[in-house]
């Protein structure tokens, strides 16, 4: 009885240690999207980036995307979606994790930040599924640009998703190809306090977190929405000679 009643309050301290460790993971998650994305609005790239953002429906944002291969490679990671609200300002971010494998012969190391931006409904839909493989769904179409990639604007234009990413290592680029995004409504429980999927997070505006202030307030920097065109003042009234 005794060591069962030790084993139940190792448990208890366990998960009571764990609770706050997966919080302040999520927090350093977000945290880290924010620094990204700045990061990566800078250069002519983050110019092509900010003009596509201003007509999002959401992005994603992959702080940290780890791939190492000899052979086999894989690739890991956190990512946070936000979309656009009604009033044009950013939601707070639903949380996902990214994953893949992959074989051939791969050897390096590679950390990249990686930016999905969402420009239709559908593309947006498709990423609010508990489980999203990037190139497996034939109705969404991704395009990948990159630094010095130019001749890829053309079919940017009509995609679904359009991806950027900034690498450092020994691969010549990110393939997100077969990438599987799943969303982790566990760690969306730490975060929001309350059991939210992602569609009820950043489509319908349930949950709150002051931790992802900074991460909205910047992408409403980089992506407000382009301002509507300002009609020209009515012409004069001919005047009447009497």
């Amino acid at each position: 009885m005794n060591r069962l009643l030790l084993v139940a309050g190792l448990a208890a301290a366990t998960l009571a240690t764990a609770a706050p460790a997966l919080a302040d993971s999520t927090q350093h998650l977000v945290d880290s999207s924010t620094l990204a994305l700045e990061d990566m609005m800078g250069g002519a790239q983050g110019s092509q980036a900010q003009d596509f953002l201003r007509k999002a429906k959401a992005v994603v944002i992959c702080p940290n995307v780890f791939r190492a291969g000899f052979f086999v490679g894989g690739e890991g990671g956190g990512c946070v979606l936000s979309a656009r609200t009604a009033d044009g300002g950013w939601s707070n971010p639903a949380l996902y994790s990214m994953g893949s494998g992959s074989f051939g012969l791969q050897i390096g190391v590679q950390s990249a930040e990686v930016m999905m931006i969402i420009m239709t409904n559908g593309g947006l839909n498709a990423l609010l599924n508990s489980q999203f493989k990037i190139g497996a769904d034939a109705g969404i179409s991704v395009a990948t640009l990159g630094a010095g990639v130019n001749g890829a604007m053309s079919t940017a234009t009509n995609a679904d998703i359009i991806t950027f990413s900034k690498s450092q290592g020994l691969y010549g680029g990110v393939s997100l190809s077969g990438t599987i995004l799943s969303n982790d409504s566990g760690a969306e429980q730490q975060y929001y306090g309350q059991q939210l999927d992602a569609r009820q997070i950043v489509v319908n505006g349930m949950g709150s977190n002051p931790g992802a202030t900074p991460l909205r307030q910047t992408l409403q920097r980089y992506g407000a929405p382009p301002a509507p065109p300002v009609p020209p003042p009515p012409a004069p009234a001919p005047s009447r000679t009497p």
